[in-house]
């Protein structure tokens, strides 16, 4: 009887890249004591003609305000990407550009004289993705109840809540997940 080798192997590239590029942000914040997050890992009102705008409008989700910020996105993301890399393979780097892409033109509208950084869209788009399964075409239930849970939060805590937390990204995020997890689940 042979015995099995353990070994460590990569179950989500994707997923690891992104954690390991949000890492690699906050390390090169506290390198250059935060200059490289206002120049690239974040995203606010600037000239439509600059060509970083855009490159915020995708990199904002790459930095984060320190560890703890970090560490919360990044665990969400690792519990949730794996599975969802296995289901939508490369389609998943679609839905984390998209969502970037999404949430941070809405925050440049909607909210040009605050910086936004963080991938906390891209978690909610995971959240509401996540939630859609099954061989079936049309809308799950349990994305349903997710999404009147989750967005019922957000909108009290929107509400209820003075703090430096984008609600309305959370929100567009969530959004962007659901509607890229139907167009996907009703497009195989």
């Amino acid at each position: 009887m042979r015995k099995k080798k353990f070994f460590i192997y990569v179950n989500a590239p994707i997923t690891i890249t992104f954690v390991l590029l949000c890492i690699l942000a906050l390390a090169l914040d506290k390198l250059t004591a935060g200059r490289s997050t206002v120049l690239v890992f974040s995203t606010y009102g600037s000239s439509w003609l600059s060509p970083m705008t855009y490159v915020r409008l995708i990199g904002h989700v790459f930095g984060h305000g320190g560890i703890q910020h970090l560490n919360s996105n990044m665990l969400y993301i690792l519990l949730l990407g794996p599975i969802l890399e296995e289901k939508y393979h490369d389609r998943l780097i679609t839905v984390i550009l998209t969502t970037a892409l999404v949430t941070g033109v809405a925050h440049n509208i909607l909210q040009p004289n605050t910086m936004m950084v963080g991938a906390s869209g891209v978690v909610f788009a995971f959240i509401l993705l996540s939630s859609i399964t099954g061989k079936e075409k049309g809308i799950p239930i349990t994305l349903i109840l997710v999404a009147a849970l989750w967005l019922g939060q957000e909108i009290y805590n929107g509400i209820t809540t003075a703090d430096n937390i984008s609600q309305i990204t959370h929100i567009i995020g969530g959004i962007s997940g659901a509607a890229l997890g139907l167009f996907f689940k009703n497009n195989k």
